[in-house]
């Protein structure tokens, strides 16, 4: 849990509370308004009613150009980010012919495949030209190519599991996978920040859903007694199956999550585990197969490996990988396998290329050399964030690090400064996150130099002095001693 300050809690509560009552006063006149104008759509019921979208009038829209921001380039260390202009008080944004060259903070480019690679590029192009954008049909419908067979293979060896099935979606991967694991008379155990494709995916399975305090084992295992001593809610029999389901990096958090005591413990009371590698998959590890590596998990010892291609790859979609029996299931009943459209062979093969050079299988270092490139500038970066007396989340070896902002003033304040200054960086606040917790969440590469990193260091540094988000104080400087 997040111990937060207890004047910055209440300034916190008192800024968003003068907020809510100057947009419901706004609210106010705008219904005296629109009850004195005619209205030609008396017998319509509204589409959105007051309450459901009073954050996006009021506090969204107000500060929207910090979103959402359109880019002209790859998505590589640096890009080209396009200015935006509002004539209407921030409620509509339009694009400008300027251009503004950006240090980007904010791409899951972990590895630095989203721009051109002298490897990848070159084959993605030769498939695009032997196949096609697209193959115009689902996996069962003549949309399996001799790619998609391969990428599959390459994921369950690189994972470390005997087969793997790919979807052309990561988001889905979670939430069409979760209902096709598990229904009625099941229960699933969920991590409490876990992501939100996991949450949609839950409730759609029909399961029983319980939720355990974020990364803390003890108290995971206190849940899943507590329910197999209870059971199934009103017949209280015994559950049908138990899937307790982690992420390996916590996107919002950039926290580890504890493996090694989670799966012991899903052992211990024979509960199945699914594990969510969306940001660690390729990103962490001495060769970069995910937390199971880094952590010295026995990939056999979990059930459910998921993961997407859209963050250390360069690419897009998602994959499940498990036993032979598991995947066989999954490709007969999985909707988003058997009624999506499969992979666009060029980002299949991008996959392909990028898993080969991360294994050396390109003839090259370069995959040893950007998996330890990434590891250094990410503990680099969080060392000294905090020797700076910024609040930054998470664990070492992670390369998502958020930076508390708390204050919804503050929010527009550090995202618009840093873009001044060429920085561009990613602001979270609700509701993805809990409204006390908004945060700027920067995302490190292999790709950024030691030059960027420092530039990125000295812009967040004189923003944070500038908007106050400095919650601890500075390590002094240590003189140098010749």
């Amino acid at each position: 849990m997040i111990a937060i300050p207890y004047l910055t809690a209440l300034t916190t509560y008192f800024s968003y509370g003068l907020l809510f009552a100057f947009g419901q006063i706004r609210d106010l006149f705008r219904k005296v308004l629109d009850w004195c104008r005619s209205n030609n759509l008396q017998g319509y019921a509204p589409i959105c009613l007051g309450l459901e979208d009073f954050y996006v009038r009021r506090l969204y829209l107000r500060i929207q150009d910090c979103f959402g921001r359109p880019i002209a380039s790859a998505p590589d260390a640096w890009f080209d980010v396009v200015e935006r202009q509002s004539n209407d008080n921030n409620k509509t944004l339009k694009r400008t012919e300027k251009i503004t060259r950006c240090l980007n903070l904010g791409s899951y480019n972990y590895l630095g495949f989203a721009a051109a690679d002298e490897y990848c590029t070159p084959r993605a192009i030769e498939t695009l030209k032997k196949f096609s954008p697209s193959t115009c049909s689902t996996r069962v419908d003549g949309g399996t190519l001799t790619l998609h067979n391969e990428l599959e293979e390459f994921v369950a060896k690189f994972v470390g599991k005997p087969a793997a099935v790919v979807f052309g979606m990561g988001y889905v991967t979670n939430s069409a996978i979760l209902p096709v694991l598990i229904g009625k008379g099941g229960l699933i155990i969920s991590d409490s920040l876990n992501h939100n494709s996991i949450v949609n995916g839950a409730r759609g399975s029909g399961a029983t859903i319980r939720v355990f305090q974020h990364n803390t084992p003890s108290h995971l295992e206190e849940v899943l007694r507590e329910q197999i001593a209870e059971g199934q809610p009103r017949t209280h029999r015994p559950w049908k199956k138990i899937i307790v389901v982690v992420e390996g990096i916590y996107s919002m958090e950039g926290e580890l999550c504890k493996l090694p005591e989670i799966v012991a413990i899903c052992k211990k009371y024979k509960a199945y585990t699914y594990l969510d590698e969306a940001h660690s998959i390729g990103a962490v590890g001495k060769s970069g197969r995910g937390v199971c590596e880094l952590l010295g998990v026995d990939t056999a010892d979990v059930d459910i490996m998921m993961g997407t291609f859209t963050k250390s790859f360069g690419s897009c979609g998602g994959y499940i990988a498990g036993s032979k029996e598991l995947i066989q299931y999954l490709k007969y009943t999985c909707p988003a396998h058997l009624y999506a459209t499969s992979i666009s062979p060029p980002a299949a093969q991008q996959i392909i290329s990028s898993i080969k050079v991360i294994l050396g299988e390109d003839g090259s270092s370069r995959g040893a050399q950007k998996l330890a490139c990434i590891r250094e500038n990410s503990n680099f970066f969080r060392s000294e964030l905090q020797k700076m007396g910024f609040e930054v989340l998470g664990d070492n070896d992670s390369p998502v690090m958020p930076i508390m902002l708390y204050n919804p003033a503050k929010i527009p304040a550090f995202s618009r400064e840093c873009l001044k200054q060429n920085v561009a960086v990613v602001t979270v606040a609700f509701p993805a996150t809990p409204l006390l917790l908004a945060r700027a969440r920067i995302c490190i590469s292999a790709s950024h130099t030691k030059e960027d990193l420092v530039k990125a260091l000295e812009v967040i540094s004189r923003v944070g002095d500038l908007v106050g988000i400095k919650y601890f104080p500075a390590e002094p400087k240590k003189e140098h001693q010749e």
